[in-house]
């Protein structure tokens, strides 16, 4: 048994090392209005790291461009075909859900006057950045284990080495903060295997995140509406603002082992749970398929609304199911991209590509 879960580790391992060296290549342009001299200057080519903010990056994308900004107090934003990035989102998930097509390089606008603030939250710089990963990182912990206190209790040195490594991209770093916070892996038997050194050095027993209370997995969901006659990703229209882009938090909770065995969980299985609204019973390939899916606290609350869910499914298809840059098949173990996808904060970001068909209206 002991070399199945030595590949699976290696293979959990690169995975990890991917995730935190994945990168999107940016060609970054200074909006017209911010150049006061002639010829403009040329675009900034970089690298961002997925995992990182778009934030971070513009104490080298300013040093590029300061022989041309006007005077004045800067305020920082990007832009990308009209829409106004929000900055708290990974740079990686704003890559994937804006370019249905990816796009290389990634062509940004950056600005530096004329912040605006009725569409986005203000930003100062990297101490905005760090509060909002602190703040997803105390999220992320309550909803795996009931509480905070094992975020809240980090010493100031930790906290700050914590961020240093997210924004280094230093795995190995992030790695020797992040593994005395007991946040993971998720397993099958619905605990929370704990990789501490009081654990290594004491029981072997996995850690609960609760008296009675099983694992649940902070999903961060992103669903675009594309045109219903969509067959090419490059015809797909732009996103014109936020309003068109369904953004949710809804924690996915992992079933208890039950009396045939453990619980086999996909990525559609998940979704189906996550997203009621665009799933129903019918569009399985198993007329059975609702009576093996887990069920969670959502949709028990969302019983009420069942029919109507159902007759909204009807009229959405699911595209494209993206995490981390891959299109992922619906049929890979939820558990696998759970644990090896998420983001440092601990979350699971997942962009869900959906075209709605039109309603025909009923006869009178």
């Amino acid at each position: 048994m002991a070399a199945p879960r030595d590949e699976e580790a290696s293979w959990s391992a690169e995975a990890a090392r991917r995730v935190w060296g994945g990168a999107v290549p940016l060609q970054v342009h200074l909006h017209d209005a911010d150049v006061t001299t002639l010829p403009p200057p040329p675009p900034f080519l970089t690298l961002g790291p997925r995992i990182g903010y778009l934030p971070l990056l513009v104490p080298i994308i300013k040093a590029h461009f300061s022989s041309t900004l006007p005077p004045g107090i800067d305020t920082v934003w990007f832009e990308y075909k009209g829409l106004p990035l929000k900055w708290y989102v990974p740079t990686g998930v704003l890559y994937d859900l804006l370019c249905a097509d990816p796009e290389r390089p990634w062509n940004l606008i950056v600005h530096f006057r004329g912040y605006p603030a009725e569409i986005l939250t203000p930003c100062d710089g990297e101490d905005n950045v760090k509060w909002s990963y602190m703040n997803s990182l105390k999220e992320a912990a309550f909803i795996i284990t009931g509480n905070s206190k094992n975020v809240m209790n980090m010493s100031q040195a930790d906290q700050v080495a914590l961020w240093q490594s997210v924004m280094k991209g230093n795995l190995d770093g992030y790695a020797n903060i992040s593994t005395r916070l007991k946040l993971g892996p998720f397993e099958e038997d619905c605990l929370v295997r704990t990789s501490s050194v009081e654990c290594q050095q004491g029981s072997d027993e996995p850690e609960s995140p609760g008296p009675g209370k099983p694992c649940r997995v902070p999903v961060r969901l992103y669903v675009r509406s594309v045109q219903e006659d969509l067959h090419d990703l490059e015809e797909s229209v732009p996103v014109g603002d936020w309003e068109s882009i369904s953004y949710m938090n809804r924690p996915f909770e992992i079933p208890k082992e039950d009396e045939e065995g453990r619980s086999y969980i996909t990525l559609e299985h998940a979704l189906r749970t996550l997203l009621p609204e665009l799933f129903s019973s019918k569009t399985s390939g198993s007329p059975d398929d609702s009576d093996i899916t887990p069920r969670s606290c959502q949709q028990v609350e969302s019983a009420s609304a069942s029919r109507q869910e159902a007759d909204m499914a009807k009229s959405c298809e699911v595209k494209l199911v993206r995490v981390q840059g891959i299109e992922l098949d619906l049929d890979i173990p939820f558990l696998w991209v759970a644990n090896n996808l998420k983001n440092p904060e601990c979350y699971l970001h997942i962009c869900v590509y959906v075209s709605r068909r039109k309603q025909q209206p009923k006869g009178i």
